[in-house]
């Protein structure tokens, strides 16, 4: 062997760099060792591994003739098995390799075969091996297989040195084994990061040191909207304003020295829209710890952050309806006690000479009701606005009942000029909703003029020809136009189309539902609106309402009430304003009776109590006063009634519905306008006894 050392070294050395250039593929790993092996030894060796199942791999077995390696392999493979046999048990405690020859020249009787080899072919070479060495495979300290070889002819043995040559190739195989194991379980590693990475719904990125992406995965390339392929070599800074640019310098900063940082931001997109994102970064490392990048991860936060939006957005909404409701009810409330102070008042200003102090203080009382009276109807219009009937609208009416609610809106530093001329054509809708419209606008006006301005409101007749409009349903005919401009800091072209959409604002403070629901009230009426605005020149508002013809009221047909009235049933549940009524009315030579239970004056009607009249509260507790008018009338069905509510008609809305033989009169109201009622209802008064 001294002489054949050195070649020998130059073999194995051969060998060890052909296993490692075939590292990456297992079949020619085994292959290699086992011509190798075949070679190297001589007659026939093969490779028999473990699978990670723990099982035997298919054997690979050459053979120094090519057609013994088949016969060979099928006679040797284990394929399938486990390693619990003497054999592999022997090689995994001992991790020495065992030497097998037949006694007499005889062939082996032990060898690990197959334990239930397949049937050999009629004619085929029947293998047979005389001598055996199984070499142990030992991987990561641990029991991977063996390598085996064989020799057929009859007393051939296995000489200590061809043993230990054996032994050497088997280690290099062990050694790059080892080596293929470790880079399948990186590619699988790899792999599964990989997976990770495309399949989270987070964005990754990872950066260079100047920001730019080296990597993306396909949720940020949503968030970015852009392919992920194009991001490769984009920097981050594109999609970045002023502010978020300063913000990633410092924080590739931050990583650089070696801290992590989490924070939130805002992107641009590809196409210009932003998206609200919180953003990790983590440094990344070489081999020898020097700072090479950083991994992003981000994530999009824009619909958790509408959702929190939108939840304070609709606890507006029902702080508002709560409001409304309160409103509605304060202001009822309210028209009863100024009912009260105005039937008093004017019943001290009857009775008292004229230009005496007191009587121009009831007549300073009636004034201030009639101011009083005006807010409580505003208000009733904007808590109630459900089941409002449409009536037509006079626009210099309207006008002038709002400007007081404009210059309360507008407050002091900002001037109104009204202008409309008396020939403006009406229009036909629920008053409360588009009085709310017009003060919604000018709260919007007023936020643009922080530092004061002028708010410009007009109203014009025209003609609008079909299709002047590219809105679809927008109106065409006669149209009143009416133009609320201000003075303040206008809006970009992004802004103003976006302004009309429901929750749209710019303001961190507002519900952004001023602009939506004064469109949603003027679409309603069957108009049509549009905005006009520029940076720093003001907004102008354009409202198209279609103009309503005014048809002269249907005239009642009162030939079934009496002409004359004597009894008065009177039905309120405030006692107070039931004595107010009484007393106005009383001087009239009225025969009245009051009940502040509307089951009371069922009853006492059933009884026998004849009504000529009928004078109740729209709104009572036990039963409504229309309720109570139904009942009353099928004992008396010509009972004529007189309504009387601290809510305007428009807010009752389907709770109160007048016949030809009702009416309702507003609080607060005075003697005067209450017996002017029941004159229009009924007819005379009667006569003084």
């Amino acid at each position: 062997m001294g002489v054949m050392a050195y070649p020998l070294r130059y073999a194995l050395a051969d060998l060890a760099l052909a296993l490692s250039r075939a590292a990456e593929d297992s079949e020619q790993v085994r292959a290699t060792a086992a011509r190798a092996a075949a070679d190297m030894i001589g007659d026939g060796a093969g490779v028999q591994l473990l699978g990670d199942d723990g099982r035997y791999e298919p054997i690979t077995y050459l053979h120094a003739d090519d057609e013994l390696a088949l016969p060979y392999a099928r006679l040797l493979d284990r394929q399938g098995e486990k390693p619990d046999d003497d054999f592999s048990t022997a090689l995994a405690a001992s991790r020495r390799p065992l030497v097998l020859a037949g006694e007499n020249g005889e062939q082996l009787t032990e060898l690990p075969l197959r334990r239930h080899p397949g049937h050999q072919d009629p004619g085929s070479h029947q293998p047979l091996v005389h001598a055996a060495v199984l070499c142990p495979i030992i991987v990561d300290n641990t029991y991977a297989g063996y390598l085996i070889l064989t020799r057929e002819t009859a007393g051939s043995i296995y000489s200590p040195a061809e043993v230990e040559l054996a032994r050497d190739i088997t280690g290099e195989l062990s050694l790059v084994v080892s080596s293929a194991r470790a880079i399948e379980r990186l590619r699988n590693s790899e792999e599964r990061y990989r997976r990770v990475l495309e399949t989270i719904p987070e964005g990754v990125l990872q950066l260079d040191l100047e920001g730019q992406a080296t990597y993306a995965n396909e949720p940020i390339g949503v968030v970015l909207g852009m392919p992920r392929q194009q991001l490769i070599g984009v920097s981050l800074r594109g999609f970045l304003d002023d502010h978020g640019q300063a913000e990633l310098t410092r924080r590739l900063a931050e990583c650089k020295a070696g801290r992590s940082t989490v924070g939130a931001t805002r992107l641009l997109r590809a196409d210009g829209s932003h998206r609200s994102v919180r953003m990790s970064m983590m440094p990344l490392e070489d081999e020898n710890g020097r700072f090479v990048g950083v991994l992003c991860m981000v994530t999009d936060t824009t619909d958790h952050i509408d959702a929190k939006g939108l939840k304070r957005q609709l606890d507006h909404l029902r702080r508002l309806d709560s409001m409304g409701q309160l409103i509605g009810g304060i202001s009822h409330d309210f028209n009863n006690l100024m009912t009260v102070v105005a039937g008093s008042a004017d019943m001290i200003a009857t009775t008292t000479a004229i230009g005496t102090p007191q009587h121009q203080m009831a007549k300073d009382i009636l004034d201030a009701v009639a101011t009083g009276r005006t807010l409580t109807h505003q208000l009733l219009a904007f808590g109630r606005t459900e089941g409002n009937r449409p009536e037509i609208i006079p626009i210099p009416d309207l006008l002038t009942d709002v400007q007081s609610l404009f210059s309360r809106t507008l407050g002091e530093r900002i001037g109104l000029d009204l202008a409309f001329s008396p020939d403006i054509w009406p229009v036909r809708g629920e008053r409360g909703p588009l009085e709310q419209a017009l003060v919604n606008l000018a709260a919007n006006a007023r936020d643009a003029m922080l530092h004061g301005g002028m708010l410009r409101v007009a109203a014009t007749n025209e003609v609008i020809e079909k299709g002047q409009f590219a809105a679809e349903n927008a109106p065409s005919g006669k149209i009143v136009h009416m133009v609320i401009q201000d003075t303040g800091v206008g809006m970009t072209d992004e802004t103003r189309r976006r302004a009309l959409e429901p929750f749209f604002t710019t303001r961190p403070t507002a519900s952004g539902l001023g602009l939506a629901t004064t469109a949603g009230i003027v679409q309603g009426l069957g108009g049509h609106i549009e905005l006009e605005s520029q940076p720093r020149m003001g907004t102008t508002v354009h409202l198209y309402l279609p103009a309503a013809e005014e048809r002269p009221a249907p005239s009642i047909d009162r030939q079934a009430t009496p002409q004359v009235i004597g009894r008065v049933l009177i039905v309120e549940d405030q006692p107070e304003v039931a004595q107010l009524v009484q007393r106005l009315i009383e001087p009239a030579g009225y025969e009245i009776t009051v009940a502040t239970d509307a089951l009371t004056a069922v009853t006492q009607v059933a009884a026998g109590a004849h009504p000529d009249l009928l004078i109740t509260d729209v709104v009572m507790p036990t039963m409504t006063g229309p309720e109570l008018a139904g009942a009353l009338r099928t004992h008396h069905p010509d009972l004529p009634v007189l309504y009387m509510s601290g809510y305007t008609a428009a807010s009752l809305g389907p709770q109160l519905h007048l016949d030809a033989n009702s009416m309702l009169i507003e609080k607060p109201f005075t003697r005067s306008t209450l017996l002017a009622s029941i004159r229009a209802l009924c007819g005379p008064q009667p006569p003084r006894p």
